[in-house]
């Protein structure tokens, strides 16, 4: 549609196409600083990264998840899992300088879409996460995991990982929103930290004690973990519980929750930001 045709849309079809436009223009503009600063990407997978190495072949030997499990196959999937569920913090990072630097106080300014800043974080987050997944997966695959559920299944999966993160992202952003300053965002790996450890990452919960064990179950992470390792085909030892044999139905409603609660939190904390 060009700008020709604008003067024929009315109401609600001229705000959708502008609020798509601006949005469009936004995750332009976040991929043109990653192409720009690729130092970012390598920051950003340095975590990951060095925790596959760290829990692979430092901790690998020592660990028994049960009925003969290979660890790797086990700890693989966990690892995309936990990089999904960290990922929230670098949006909130980000939300939180563009902050602090007035960015948004100048997009604000603009005659754009206000859920544009919003939903174009979102979805440049959702295209980072994909490249991040890209190369963690490489690195699973040179240090022997591989994926013996099939191509549609395996790719399910990934959709999974990312329908995670498009999830947490909206948390992201609010937190963003709400922090004072980026020294007060830095300080989110406080919550990060447990919310993606105390989960079925690295072990099963049923090895956990009960009340730990319980936690991690109900942990969407887990729920996530659990159905990537199913399509996956990789060791999947469970407790039998209820949230873990739904795995993959939860790994589909808990993201849903999280998005129906924080998207429009988000956004309401967007538009009332003081001037």
């Amino acid at each position: 549609m060009s700008t020709l045709d604008l003067p024929t849309l009315d109401g609600p079809e001229r705000r959708v196409y502008w609020a798509v436009r601006d949005c469009w223009t936004l995750v332009r503009r976040e991929l043109t600083h990653i192409l720009r600063q690729p130092s970012i990407i390598a920051w950003q997978l340095g975590f990951p990264i060095v925790s596959v190495l760290l829990f692979v072949y430092v901790f690998g030997s020592a660990m028994d998840v049960g009925g003969g499990a290979d660890y790797v196959s086990y700890a693989m999937p966990g690892m995309f899992a936990m990089t999904m569920a960290f990922g929230f913090m670098n949006t909130a990072m980000s939300v939180a300088v563009e902050k602090e630097r007035g960015v948004i106080d100048r997009f604000r300014s603009m005659p754009m879409a206000p859920s544009a800043v919003v939903t174009g974080r979102g979805i440049s987050d959702v295209l980072h996460a994909g490249l991040d997944l890209a190369v963690l997966a490489g690195i699973a695959l040179v240090i022997g995991w591989r994926s013996d559920g099939g191509l549609l299944a395996s790719l399910a999966a990934f959709a999974l990982l990312l329908w995670l993160r498009f999830a947490l992202i909206w948390i992201g952003v609010l937190l963003g929103l709400l922090v004072p300053n980026t020294e007060a965002a830095g300080n989110l790996f406080a919550v990060a930290f447990p919310f993606g450890m105390v989960s079925s990452v690295f072990t099963p919960p049923s090895l956990m004690p009960d009340w730990l064990g319980t936690i991690a179950m109900w942990n969407p992470v887990s729920s996530t973990a659990g159905a990537i390792r199913d399509l996956f085909g990789n060791p999947m030892p469970t407790g039998g519980s209820w949230i873990e044999e739904n795995a993959l139905l939860m790994a589909v409603v808990w993201p849903l929750l999280v998005t129906a609660v924080f998207l429009p939190l988000a956004v309401r904390r967007y538009q009332r930001l003081s001037n």
